[in-house]
Order: C-alpha cells, then sequence, then structure tokens
C-alpha cells in the first residue's frame, strides 16, 4: 500500500488535488448557480408568457408574437453547446471584456440554458388545474394576478423540480467550458486527462461532477417535496 501511495503518479495527483481541486470545485458551483440563475430570471418569465399568451389563456397575446417566441426557442436549444460558446464570442466580450475565462463562460452557460428552462416553466404551469384560474378570473382578479397569485404558486413543486433539473444540466455544461479556458472541474479533467493523459486526474474530477449532481438533485428533490400541497393534505 505504501509502494502504492508512493508512486509518481499517486504523489502528482495528490499534490493536483490539494492544490487545485478545492477552487476549481468553487468556480463550478459559483458558475453554475450564476448561471442558472440567469437563466431563471430570463426564462421564468418567457415561460410564462407562453402559457399565459395562448389563445383563450389569461393575457393573450397576438398568434404571430407566440410562433416567433417558439422558433427563437427551439432554435436557441437546438444549437449544441460547443458551437453556442464559439458564436457567442462577441456577445461574451462586449459583457464581460473578454471571451475566456470562468466568469465569461457564464454568458454562453446563461444563453443555452434559459430557453431550456422556459420549456421546464411552460411545461410546470400547463400541469396547473384550470378550474382554479377559472375560479380566481370569476373573482375578478387580473391576468397578473392570476398569474402571480395562482398560476406560479400553483406550480412551485413542479417549478423547483424543474430548475433542479436545469442546474444539473447546466453543471454539465460547465465541464464542457472548460475547453474554452471557463475554469473549474471540467478545466481540470480536459487540461489533465485530455491533453496530459493523467486519467486518474480526470477521474477524480469527474467523480466530484457526480457528486455535485447528487447533492442538487438532493436538494432540490427534498424542498420540491416540502413545498407540495398535495403531500401534505395525505
Amino acid at each position: 500500500m505504501s509502494e502504492f501511495l508512493a508512486s509518481p503518479t499517486i504523489q502528482e495527483t495528490l499534490k493536483i488535488l490539494k492544490n487545485e481541486f478545492l477552487f476549481a470545485t468553487w468556480e463550478t458551483v459559483y458558475v453554475t448557480v450564476i448561471a442558472t440563475l440567469f437563466a431563471i430570471l430570463l426564462g421564468l418569465p418567457l415561460g410564462v408568457l407562453l402559457v399565459a399568451g395562448e389563445k383563450n389563456s389569461v393575457m393573450p397575446i397576438p398568434k404571430t408574437v407566440l410562433r416567433i417566441l417558439n422558433i427563437i426557442i427551439n432554435l436557441l436549444r437546438s444549437v449544441p453547446f460547443l458551437i453556442l460558446m464559439i458564436v457567442v464570442f462577441p456577445l461574451t466580450r462586449l459583457i464581460v471584456g473578454t471571451a475566456v475565462g470562468t466568469v465569461a463562460s457564464i454568458v454562453p452557460l446563461t444563453i443555452a440554458a434559459f430557453p431550456f428552462v422556459a420549456r421546464l416553466v411552460e411545461s410546470s404551469l400547463r400541469e396547473v388545474n384550470p378550474n382554479v384560474i377559472e375560479a380566481a378570473q370569476s373573482m375578478g382578479a387580473s391576468p397578473m394576478q392570476i398569474i402571480i397569485k395562482v398560476m406560479i404558486p400553483e406550480s412551485i413543486p413542479s417549478l423547483i423540480s424543474n430548475f433542479t433539473i436545469a442546474i444539473t444540466t447546466i453543471l454539465g455544461y460547465t465541464a464542457m467550458s472548460g475547453i474554452i479556458g471557463g475554469g473549474g472541474l471540467g478545466k481540470i479533467a480536459i487540461n489533465y486527462g485530455y491533453y496530459r493523459y493523467k486519467y486518474l486526474v480526470m477521474i477524480l474530477a469527474v467523480i466530484l461532477l457526480i457528486l455535485l449532481v447528487q447533492i442538487f438533485q438532493t436538494i432540490g428533490t427534498k424542498l420540491a417535496t416540502r413545498l407540495d400541497k398535495r403531500l401534505k393534505n395525505r
């Protein structure tokens, strides 16, 4: 055992683990959380509009506008993330001042994630019982009141579950952002595992990413379960 631990490969891996993994893990969590928050800020109102803006819904908008929104969302969702990162380089440079680095990776992550979040929000809002909305309308509630006080609160457990899916998806995207110097565990996995053939380092980075996914998923599932009124009434 002592000979195994004393081997150059293990010693080098332990050195990398000690010097780089803690900060890389923090970078990954930071970028994932910030990008998810921005994606929710953009995707939540867009998802609400896709449902509330339909014909015979609470806040109808022109059919042409709704169709254009759906086309834009579908187009952004269909572009592979690696290509999207390159395409938005000018926008990233305009916003952040550089197209590479940990902070710069937040821009393509947000752009890649907010259409996905919009679809998840749309799916959650469609689960709301129409009778609840009709009851609010019969009581004279305005469209915004119905959206803010009825549709969103009624779909909170589903929204949290879907936001959990979003944050774990973005976490996977952060690994790919290491190709453009995005930082975090993805950068370690690519720099050491792909370019330098240090596969043990890459495996450890992947294991840490899996653990982060499990942590986010567990927190999201427990929060959604706690806020689900249907489970409370059982």
